[in-house]
């Protein structure tokens, strides 16, 4: 049985096999370059796991799993039904089964009516990705279709050459858990969902989602029941999944019922995959593509906007800060005024920010977000909001509305400011503000861990990476509400308020100067040499002074 850094290594090189027949195929660097990866690698991640499923359920029945596969009105619709968290293949549509015909001409043909035969399958539906105006995207799409008509047949050859190989089950890679996942997944896309600023194609790095989905967690005790998760955000879902990994599973099963949403066709699919990747195919339905902010897609009552948006009891989310919406503003301006009012409040209460007259692309959409995150929150309800560090200490604007109503609604838990860098692509700094809509009390801690973190080079950008100690130490300072000199601070609401809503953890910091007790001798030797000193820097500017006025004195008129 290899360990578990072999079969990693394994996976790892199925998918750089991938990369190297579409760099042969001419697709590299091209969006379909990504969709053909994805596709296959997941194909051939579903295909392994029905055919590990198979052959345990055929072992339980003490038959050979070619014997259950010839018995479809009977053994395999038993397997399915004990099943039915995994996309359902039939046999002619595995890759046991396509692989001896790969001699066809028409090969390519097969591979992909065998995509389509999976993604219409009524037993699959769920699977597929919802859109906001009702649509619904398959599982998988004609993958040979994305290189030329004349290259396809060896193109679908040569993936069957890669994925036919005992790379993917070697070992059962199916036993695995999260941690394993999201280092296979951050590796599969890690060329395709780069943090470039453009709206829903963030990725938040594994770190931020770690601390995150631990101090969220520890807020208050878990107990034994479902709990609604949610991002409006989601983008490749690191930081949604992380959550529900954290909140793990109950007598039931999963705690984490996860909802999310994201603009980005893209990121969707990323995240029906890491999803599927982690066995979270009972929340597939809730993973909706669109505009969290025009159109919403939770409700309360599903399917229903009059209802009102519904609300969660986590939410995550790594909004994108700045971009340019002006093409929607209006539309998101008119539907914000007819929303209902919830605790006299509407959903952008705080105002929509305006579109800058030159620089359309600075338009700061994360308030939106914010506010939108605040409104779908629940009563008792917990939050994290990745923000640019310059919101927690904004002075006007929409940022300190938006602050003064949490401090005055006693919703802050607290908040961590972060090294610049540690997303590789941009170099805003940015601070994790915790919500708590039950901490009344105001029990409150501030962080700043601006200064740890370790600066590398991450391709041409510059990136800072904190380690595991690191790592630690910010969640458990704050999980267990401990003050650090330079480092953390319990303060109140009203110290808030006094310092006009800032939620910067320096500006609370205790200013400490040192006395040092000195005997009549060394006071005496200190001042002679502050004297000495002064002496000579008085002598040098004289000099200075001197030489100056002999140097203008020798200017003539010419």
């Amino acid at each position: 049985m290899p360990d578990i850094f072999t079969l990693e290594n394994k996976i790892k090189q199925i998918i750089d096999d991938l990369k190297g027949l579409c760099s042969t195929n001419g697709l590299s660097n091209q969006a379909s370059e990504e969709v053909v990866i994805t596709s296959v690698f997941l194909y051939k991640f579903l295909n392994d796991k029905f055919m590990s499923n198979l052959k345990e359920f055929a072992a339980e029945l003490d038959m050979d799993y070619k014997d259950v596969l010839k018995n479809e009105n009977y053994e395999m619709d038993a397997f399915y039904d004990s099943y039915p968290q995994d996309v359902a293949f039939t046999y002619d549509e595995t890759i046991e089964y396509l692989i001896n015909k790969t001699s066809n001409d028409r090969f390519y043909e097969l591979f992909d009516d065998a995509l389509e035969k999976i993604s219409n399958d009524t037993k699959n539906e769920a699977f597929s990705v919802d859109t906001a105006d009702g649509g619904r995207k398959p599982l998988f799409t004609r993958i040979t279709e994305n290189v030329e008509a004349s290259k396809r047949n060896n193109f679908a050859k040569n993936i069957f050459g890669i994925i036919s190989q005992d790379k993917f089950d070697f070992g059962d890679a199916f036993k695995n858990n999260f941690d394993f996942y999201s280092t296979i997944f951050e590796y599969l896309i890690k060329d395709y969902n780069v943090a470039s600023g453009v709206y829903a194609e963030y990725f938040t790095p594994q770190a931020i989602s770690s601390i995150i989905s631990k101090i969220l967690v520890n807020m208050t005790p878990v107990e034994d029941k479902v709990y609604e998760v949610y991002d409006p955000s989601a983008g490749s879902g690191s930081l949604v999944l992380h959550l529900a990994n954290e909140l793990g599973e109950g007598s039931f099963g999963d705690k984490a019922h996860v909802f999310a949403q994201d603009i980005s066709g893209k990121s969707s699919r990323f995240l029906r995959i890491n999803m599927l990747l982690n066995g979270l195919t009972g929340s597939l339905d809730n993973i909706i593509e669109g505009d969290t902010l025009e159109t919403p897609a939770h409700y309360n009552t599903p399917h229903d906007a009059t209802s009102g948006v519904k609300q969660f009891d986590y939410i995550t989310a790594n909004p994108p800060f700045k971009t340019d919406f002006s093409s929607t503003r209006n539309g998101i301006e008119q539907k914000w005024a007819e929303c209902e009012e919830h605790e006299g409040l509407k959903r952008f209460w705080a105002g929509i920010p305006k579109i800058p007259n030159k620089k359309k692309e600075s338009m700061a959409i994360y308030l939106c977000f914010i506010q939108h995150i605040l409104w779908s929150l629940k009563p008792d309800g917990k939050a994290a909001v990745i923000v640019p560090t310059g919101f927690i200490t904004a002075q006007s604007g929409i940022e300190k509305t938006i602050r003064q109503t949490i401090i005055e609604k006693k919703w802050l838990k607290g908040v961590i400011s972060f090294p610049s860098n540690i997303f590789a692509n941009t170099g805003t700094n940015v601070s994790v503000m915790f919500i708590d809509k039950s901490n009344q009390d105001g029990e409150i801690l501030l962080v700043d861990a601006s200064k740890l973190g370790t600066k590398v080079k991450d391709g041409k950008n510059q990136k800072t990476v904190l380690s595991n100690e690191e790592i630690e130490k910010i969640y458990n300072t704050f999980i267990n509400q401990e003050e650090i000199d330079d480092f953390s601070v319990k303060v109140t609401y009203d110290q808030i308020t006094e310092k006009n809503y800032s939620f910067s953890a320096g500006q609370y910091f205790e200013v400490k100067i040192e006395f040092v007790e000195l005997t009549q001798d060394e006071f005496n030797q200190k001042m002679a040499t502050y004297t000495a000193n002064l002496d000579k820097l008085f002598s040098e500017g004289k000099s200075l002074e001197d030489s100056i006025k002999e140097r203008l004195g020798e200017l003539k008129y010419e």
